[in-house]
């Protein structure tokens, strides 16, 4: 069973950038497509961005162009770089597998405001 533990949340203002790290336990990480969901207070789990096992990624419209995902797959970890922060992205974000199919991690919270 696959163990996620997401870190490097905080506070920034707009137009900040933070670094966000998800590192994955178990077995054949390199084969999965991995995710990263952000839950805005009072709204539902969304998705922000999936990158595949070979590096293909895909973003939602309102991560394109600020933000990127990658992976280190020799070091079961996947990462949202995020740019250019606005106050909307502000929420708990969370990795998790393509199809959700892991127990969720405690997630990391981004706060953007000034």
């Amino acid at each position: 069973q696959v163990q996620l533990v997401e870190s490097g949340g905080g506070s920034v203002q707009p137009g900040g950038s933070l670094r966000l790290s998800c590192a994955a336990s178990g077995r054949d990480f390199s084969i999965l497509i991995m995710a990263w969901y952000r839950q805005a207070p009072g709204k539902e789990r969304d998705l922000v961005a999936h990158i595949t096992g070979g590096g293909r990624t895909h973003y939602v419209d309102s991560a394109k162009g600020r933000f990127t995902i990658s992976r280190d797959n020799a070091k079961n970890t996947v990462y949202l770089q995020m740019d250019s922060l606005k106050p909307e992205d502000t929420g708990v974000y969370y990795c998790n597998g393509a199809y959700r199919t892991f127990p969720w991690g405690q997630g990391t919270q981004v706060t953007v405001s000034s």
